[in-house]
């Protein structure tokens, strides 16, 4: 079943890794405005440790819901989930809510995820967390904007795609 109301949004290297121990591969300041101003109002679904990885949590308005398998676990200001149906179940009145990471929650809910708001880092990177490998023919490109960051030197793609 594809859960229309939940999207990804995520940022990988074209060899689809997205961090290394705990933390971010690359820092594009634009993207994380891009991430602020999509998410911002929704709720965020995401597991302990990308919790945990945030410089500040909860980010402001907006919903967290963490997924943990332990169930003493509490977050100040979140929610907890002790399973994926258990996270749908939380969203299923939500216009949109969106699933930030870590890489075992992206594996989850990438099967079902509706819409994906992807930046995608044209270089690979060394990693030991990566996303599923994307099969485009699985998606429709709504949009797209090709862009280059100075600061780091490399070029990379917003892209919005809809589940086919």
């Amino acid at each position: 079943m594809i859960y229309k109301n939940i999207s990804i949004i995520v940022a990988v290297a074209e060899n689809f890794a997205i961090g290394k121990n705990n933390d971010l591969l690359f820092h594009l300041p634009n993207d994380l405005k891009r991430f602020k101003e999509i998410t911002s109002g929704h709720t965020l679904i995401m597991g302990k440790n990308t919790l945990l990885s945030l410089p500040k949590w909860p980010l402001p308005n907006r919903r967290h819901i963490v997924i943990t398998d332990c169930h003493t676990d509490t977050f100040k200001g979140c929610e907890t989930a002790f399973s994926l149906a258990e996270a749908i179940d939380k969203v299923e009145n939500e216009i949109e809510a969106f699933v930030i990471g870590g890489g075992l929650v992206y594996r989850q809910f990438y099967p079902i995820a509706g819409k994906m708001y992807l930046t995608l880092v044209h270089k690979p990177f060394n990693a030991d967390t990566f996303f599923p490998e994307i099969d485009f023919n699985e998606w429709q490109e709504i949009d797209r904007e090709d862009l280059y960051d100075e600061k780091n030197g490399f070029h990379y793609s917003n892209i919005n795609l809809l589940r086919k």
